[in-house]
């Protein structure tokens, strides 16, 4: 929501291809007020395709060629929804996803590229790889790289200008290493590269034949085994590494979407609308049958401006714009080493001087989608009160519990509660959970809620019932019911429908599968998306932070840094090894990931245990230990850490609470200060269980954890003396 409009429009962009990539960049400079932008990709990063053979080649690291979707999506104020579109139901204008409700549009725009399998070719899909989706390319590639075999056996079919690119590619790779592959291109055409210039194909089938590469023309494969790929003339070709590159095709899915196809590509005319007029499309799975053109990125890139147009025309009832393609364009292909060949108006060019121009070119344009130009915040009024800008802050408030109160401030302000005077309340304010009797065991009882650190409904309504419950898994209990309190930002009565349904399936596939049910809540309309539960569940007995004893191990069942990364993205802060959306994305699906078996693995033998959330590792286990009246030595080096984190704590970067964390510590701690360390105050969410267990049984303890997923580690240990917390 912008400038407290409410939202009426739902755009929704199918895929993260280069046009949508550059849509999202302008989008952010200049949002349309109202609009709802949504963006559905399986994965956070997508690959510039341009940078391919480079990577392949080794002259660009993986992190050098990705476009960060999370961190474009966050510029434009869109959400991001991690998965894969699988259809449109146009009737309800519907898009169809993967694993979770569809999603309603206005107005869709569709970028998903194309494959490259061949599934009709025996023996592809089981001992093949396509050179698109890159993911799985990249993988396998490194994989066989790594293999280090001294003469690595290559077979690529299709000899196309994509197939000869990645062939030389793979042979300056491995030759560069000091092996000597056997790499064979196979094409059933009989004139390979007959879409490129005689001057350019000339110099290509040279540079083929230099780097020893064998090519097959006017035969095609009949079969592939996992070492071996058979021929139609009979020949037999041994391979350790199978790359499919012929056979570009659209995803299969778009058969079933009633729009007008042509070979399987779908039909858009000279405003990038295909024939439903609420439906656009741009990229390789388009075609454009009034001027028809050649598969190239350079199409979905000058296509942008238009799309990015005619969807706010659309959604505002604005006038639409023609795209004009060029009839040729400069196609720079890339021959291994760094050297280019050239191809237009037929000039046989070719040298270094080409490769440090498209390269050039690339870095460029991965530069314009990582750069970010952060939008002004609008100016302070004059005149204000003294202490606005020092209460503000330098930068935005987190979300999640990033935003919570700080420690001192919320103890100062729960100590003048009045102790509890019901003979059935067992416990009062300072526990994960408050205690109740109940028949012959406890009820216990808390109530939690997130301010919104991402813009996916769905996804922000599971973090925040894993959060909410894990109060309950902490004390050991089976968690019983739910009731939800939600606000939502102010939208047309739509899209308020749509987005209460998203929170309350996603929350629900949540509390069933906790076993608990949701039985109820209430809603109110506010500045800003805020999700929070108030659960109950049952136990024999409730473990509290009371009980460690001196000789326990302790043992941490989520990494940490959360916070740091959460708050580096909102923050757009530049990130290598692993990209930001690449974090961002491991730090989500940590937080989402339920707390239930961790609680029936530890709840039979932990003397105390805890959840580590807001106040951090540091200060839940100074909880504890103040509550048992012991001291603890904790192992810096076996805290296990979420990616990307350590890196941005170096930085700089942590959340706003963080200080506050770390002040509310430092009379009871001592440690060196180090990015690692600087993680031990960053606040959790969804964090974690912290328990203290005996010693000889913690390693059986993290090895049946681990046997269900959790990366848990053995962080230290508690011993006697008064509460203090030593780090090594």
């Amino acid at each position: 929501m912008m400038d407290g409009l409410p939202l009426t429009r739902d755009l929704v962009l199918i895929g993260g291809g280069h046009a949508h990539a550059l849509v999202l960049r302008m989008w952010g400079m200049n949002p349309l007020p109202g609009a709802r932008l949504t963006v559905i990709n399986p994965h956070p990063v997508a690959p510039y395709s341009g940078m391919l053979p480079g990577h392949v080649a080794g002259h660009y690291r993986r992190d050098e060629m990705m476009i960060d979707l999370v961190r474009l999506a966050r510029h434009a104020g869109a959400r991001l929804i991690q998965s894969r579109a699988t259809g449109i139901d146009r009737a309800n204008r519907l898009v169809l996803v993967e694993g979770r409700d569809p999603l309603r549009y206005d107005i869709a725009s569709i970028d998903i590229g194309i494959t490259t399998d061949l599934p009709a070719l025996p023996g592809f899909l089981d001992h093949a790889i396509p050179a698109k989706p890159f993911d799985i390319y990249s993988e396998r590639w490194q994989r066989f790289v790594s293999a280090d075999l001294p003469r690595p056996r290559m077979v690529i079919i299709g000899a196309g200008v994509a197939g000869v690119e990645l062939a030389l590619a793979s042979a300056h790779r491995l030759q560069s290493e000091g092996r000597s592959p056997d790499i064979t291109l196979v094409d059933r055409d009989p004139q390979p590269l007959r879409m490129v210039g005689s001057g350019a194909r000339r110099a290509l089938l040279r540079h083929v034949a230099e780097a020893g590469i064998a090519l097959l023309a006017g035969v095609e494969p009949v079969g592939i085994t996992a070492s071996s790929v058979i021929l139609s003339d009979g020949r037999v070709l041994p391979s350790d590494f199978t790359l499919g590159v012929a056979g570009a095709r659209p995803q299969k899915w778009l058969e079933d979407t009633g729009l007008d196809l042509h070979r399987g590509f779908v039909r858009i005319d000279p405003t990038l609308r295909t024939s439903d007029a609420s439906v656009f499309a741009a990229g390789d799975c388009a075609e454009m049958v009034w001027a028809p053109r050649p598969k190239a990125g350079v199409y979905a890139v000058r296509q942008a401006p238009i799309l990015l147009h005619n969807l706010r025309a659309a959604l505002s009832g604005g006038g639409m714009r023609r795209y004009r393609p060029q009839s040729d364009y400069l196609k720079l292909i890339s021959a291994g080493g760094k050297t280019a060949v050239a191809d237009k108006w037929g000039l046989p060019l070719d040298g270094a001087w080409l490769w440090r121009w498209k390269d050039g070119i690339d870095r460029r344009f991965i530069a314009m989608l990582a750069d970010l130009p952060k939008m002004a915040l609008p100016p302070l009024p004059h005149p204000r009160a003294e202490g606005v800008e020092e209460a503000l802050g330098k930068k935005p408030l987190c979300g999640g519990c990033g935003a919570k109160v700080g420690a001192s401030d919320l103890s100062a302000a729960l100590a003048g509660l009045p102790a509890p005077r019901r003979p059935d309340v067992l416990s009062g304010p300072g526990d994960d959970a408050a205690i109740l009797r109940y028949e012959n065991g406890v009820q216990v009882m808390t109530t939690d809620h997130l301010r919104s650190l991402c813009d996916d409904p769905a996804l922000m309504a599971r973090l925040a019932a894993v959060h909410a419950l894990g109060d309950i898994w902490a004390m050991g209990a089976q968690p019983q019911v739910a009731l939800a309190q939600i606000i939502l930002p102010r939208m047309s009565a739509r899209i308020q429908a749509d987005t209460l349904r998203e929170i309350m399936a996603a929350a629900a596939d949540v509390f069933r599968a906790a076993g608990a049910d949701v039985v109820g809540g209430h809603t109110t309309i506010g500045a800003e998306l805020t999700i929070g539960f108030t659960v109950t569940g049952l136990a024999a007995r409730a473990i509290t932070k009371r009980g460690v004893q001196p000789g326990d191990a302790l043992i941490l069942t989520k990494p940490i840094g959360s916070g740091t990364v959460m708050a580096a993205l909102m923050a757009q802060a530049p990130l290598t090894n692993p990209l930001l959306g690449e974090a961002a994305e491991s730090a989500s699906r940590s937080m989402a990931r339920a707390l239930s078996d961790d609680a029936t693995i530890l709840a039979p033998e932990a003397h105390a245990m805890t959840d580590v959330t807001g106040f951090g590792l540091a200060g839940h286990l100074l909880e504890m230990l103040e509550a048992s009246n012991c001291a603890a030595e904790l192992d810096l080096a076996a805290v296990p850490l979420l990616p990307g984190a350590e890196a941005l704590a170096a930085t700089g970067q942590e959340s706003t609470i963080a200080p506050a964390n770390r002040a509310a510590a430092m009379g009871q701690m001592l440690f060196t200060e180090s990015p690692k360390a600087a993680l031990l105050f960053d606040p959790q969410t969804c964090g974690g269980l912290l328990a203290a267990v005996n010693k000889d049984k913690a390693t059986r303890l993290v090895a049946a954890l681990r046997e269900k997923g959790s990366p848990a580690a053995i962080i230290g240990k508690a011993v006697e003396g008064a509460p203090f917390l030593t780090v090594t």
